[in-house]
């Protein structure tokens, strides 16, 4: 039924959560052309009993209302920091639950380098889920992993992207007091695809498999964070954001699922417990936290989030913000990101053309000037051709 209601790909975000409810497993998650996840039904198993719709967050809108505070704070541990995105923030939560006996589910890459979400239940294995993966991560069945924990009275981590902790939520359905949920300030998902596409690419040009991958590496510092592979033939490969042609393509929003350009989920009003975020624009609020190795931006959403953070904070230095201020430098919190005219290009090139040359083609501002003027002078003739160019001056100069 929910392949259904499904009416345009921006309408589904691959939160898995109508598969993970369905009771006769006939559900599958299937990647499109652009290798992006959406429901499939086997309509010969389907009772319509409607649980998937009643599932789908993005069908079912939840309105929350809180008064969050924020802060800037970064883990007094320097290596755990370093080893982080930003300040090292989550570790402190998730080594919080695992003392409880807790499990946390997060993102991390499995043996092929495709990002999943996984569960781990001891510290020496929270280094898979440390750090930021920039592509979409595919939930699988820890939904009902992480509510068969619940159920047995065990305490959960569960972390991701706002649209996933609205999928866990819907699942779930009913409040657990054993749940801490930790959302992110999302850019937008990149596609798996283009992300295999990219491996491929560096072990071709290096001749060898990839064995390990950062996407935050603070060789340049955190401003200035780089990519880098390292291969089995002993070689590395490291270019920071403005080099990268993954990150280019990333942050040009040129690959991002359809759902990204109009998140429902970007808000201050959060379904999560803590949000964590980078706190881009920390030199103009407290300098003095700005070290150039990673400040975390806090939103403490609810009351489970401030009784967790009131127990790390004490192994962090930290500081109360007005939570406007740091807005005002993450826009990403509260507003979708803009959709790249080069987008349908690039995915119908995407098999056809290597991908440096891809990058190069359609993440150029050089290319999107170029497109923007082509696209108003054919505009402009459509208008004279018609008479309306005479007409929309008229109006325009009256």
């Amino acid at each position: 039924m929910i392949d259904l209601e499904i009416k345009e790909k921006r309408d589904c975000m691959g939160c898995h959560s109508c598969a993970n409810i369905c009771p006769r497993h006939c559900i599958s998650m299937t990647d499109d052309e652009e290798g992006f996840w959406y429901p499939i039904v086997d309509y010969d198993k389907c009772v319509k009993c409607h649980k998937c719709i009643d599932a789908c967050p993005m069908i079912n809108k939840t309105t929350v209302e809180n008064e969050p505070t924020a802060y800037a704070c970064l883990n007094k541990d320097e290596s755990i920091r370093m080893e982080s995105s930003s300040g090292g923030i989550f570790t402190l939560i998730a080594e919080q639950i695992i003392a409880e006996c807790g499990v946390v589910f997060g993102a991390g890459f499995d043996r092929q380098f495709d990002v999943q979400h996984i569960s781990v239940e001891n510290g020496k294995d929270l280094g898979r889920l440390r750090g930021s993966k920039y592509v979409q991560s595919k939930i699988g069945d820890t939904y009902k992993q992480a509510k068969d924990y619940l159920r047995a009275g065990r305490k959960v981590l569960f972390s991701g992207t706002p649209c996933q902790i609205a999928g866990l939520k819907a699942f779930l359905g009913s409040a657990y007091e054993n749940l801490t949920c930790v959302d992110i300030v999302c850019h937008g998902v990149p596609s798996p695809e283009v992300w295999r596409k990219y491996v491929e690419f560096r072990e071709s040009e290096a001749a060898s498999s990839a064995q390990g991958i950062v996407f935050r590496r603070k060789n340049e510092g955190w401003k200035k964070f780089s990519v880098s592979f390292s291969f089995e033939n002993g070689t590395e490969y490291t270019a920071n954001l403005r080099k990268d042609l993954y990150l280019k393509a990333f942050l040009k929003n040129v690959c991002l699922r359809p759902s990204c350009y109009a998140c429902g989920f970007k808000t201050l009003n959060r379904q999560s417990d803590i949000t964590l975020a980078d706190f881009w624009g920390i030199q103009n609020v407290f300098p003095e936290m700005d070290d150039d190795k990673g400040t975390s931006l806090i939103f403490v959403n609810s009351r489970v989030g401030e009784a967790m953070f009131d127990k790390v904070s004490g192994k962090t230095v930290f500081e109360r913000i007005n939570i406007n201020d740091g807005v005002r430098f993450n826009s990403a919190a509260v507003k979708s990101v803009a959709s790249n005219p080069n987008r349908e290009r690039f995915f119908n090139d995407l098999d056809v053309v290597p991908f440096d040359k891809l990058v190069r083609k359609y993440c150029s501002d050089r290319f999107t000037v170029r497109l923007r003027k082509r696209s108003k002078a054919v505009l402009r003739f459509a208008l004279d051709k018609t008479g309306l160019l005479n007409v929309l001056k008229r109006v325009l100069t009256t």
